[in-house]
């Protein structure tokens, strides 16, 4: 038995392609911390779209082969690299990315990247805050210039991101709309802070915003599915209106007219491209959200490690967000 305790399960990507390409191993060696780096037992990781962007190979970033896919990982410290102050052995923690990979039973994290993880949380809702919560931020303060008294639409808002969106919107006083495909997703959307909710299936539902909206429109949209949504965003912008393009799953036709009748604009929004500062600045917003108790993720499907391939799937595929899914190892 002894023999066997260096190694652990973890999901390995050995070519790029569709979620069949997601192997689970049960002989992967348990990595060591080196310098700076915090050795975390995983109890959840949370799965993200763009985990299965980059796994097809048709994404921006190719990690090289093989690979272990995740970075939002929540658990406990197993052990610390030299130069680590901040963390002991034993400590609760989440991570907002990782070294070797989340869907693991074990990962290595660089330690600036790892923060403690409050009671007031549990596992689950630790893996729920590091892409999502990190994005939304991103998208409505550092990109979207979101001030209070401003009016927000989350186009997609009973997912991860969205449900990140609409708490971090409404404590940050700003007027929150969202949108779901399903009548749970739109109750979930309500009790996260929207002010209100439409239904996104319904046929007439942007006509129902425009009558809530009125005259002027929404100053922000923060888009889950833009190759959708974005010819139709422009039209409920005010003027000098703001889209966030947090989310795209293939091309779209839009008229570059409609963004110069109300001088608004389209941004894209990358948590991949923000600089240390930038995520120093998040994480000092939402850890003081998780203490104020604002900040409560909520938790969707589980799944356990071997169900990754349908996790890959439902994540794409499902029929409606229903709050963040996490692989519970």
């Amino acid at each position: 038995m002894a023999a066997t305790r260096n190694v652990m399960r973890a999901v390995r990507v050995l070519e790029f392609g569709g979620p069949e390409v997601l192997k689970l191993q049960s002989d992967v060696l348990i990595p060591d911390p080196k310098e700076n780096q915090v050795l975390i037992k995983v109890h959840a990781c949370g799965v993200n779209p763009v985990e299965t962007y980059i796994r097809s190979g048709n994404y921006a970033r190719k990690p090289a082969l093989p690979y272990t896919p995740g970075s939002d990982v929540a658990g406990v410290v197993e052990g610390i690299g030299e130069h680590v102050t901040a963390f002991k052995k034993g400590d609760r923690v989440f991570a907002i990315a990782t070294i070797s990979g989340g869907y693991a039973d074990y990962a290595v994290a660089a330690a600036n990247k790892v923060f403690p993880l409050s009671d007031k949380l549990d596992f689950r809702q630790g893996a729920a805050i590091g892409i999502p919560y990190f994005t939304a931020y991103r998208a409505l303060f550092q990109k979207g210039c979101a001030k209070a008294g401003e009016s927000v639409l989350v186009h997609g808002a009973s997912g991860g991101v969205g449900v990140a969106a609409c708490q971090i919107a409404r404590a940050c006083g700003l007027k929150v709309l969202g949108t779901a495909g399903t009548e749970e997703g739109v109750n979930m959307v309500l009790r996260n802070g929207a002010h209100q909710a439409f239904n996104h299936r319904e046929v007439n539902y942007i006509d129902k915003i425009k009558a809530y909206t009125g005259m002027g429109g929404v100053d922000i949209i923060i888009e889950m599915l833009s190759n959708i949504n974005l010819a139709t965003d422009l039209q409920l912008l005010n003027y000098g209106g703001r889209v966030m393009v947090v989310g795209c799953r293939g091309p779209i036709e839009i008229n570059p007219r409609d963004t110069m009748s109300k001088e608004s604009s389209i941004t894209g929004v990358s948590l991949f491209l923000a600089t240390e500062e930038e995520k120093h600045e998040c994480a000092t917003a939402l850890l003081d959200g998780i203490e104020a108790g604002w900040l409560k993720p909520v938790v969707g499907s589980e799944y356990p490690l071997e169900k990754v391939v349908k996790a890959h799937e439902d994540i794409i595929h499902g029929d409606g967000a229903r709050g963040k899914m996490v692989l519970l190892p």
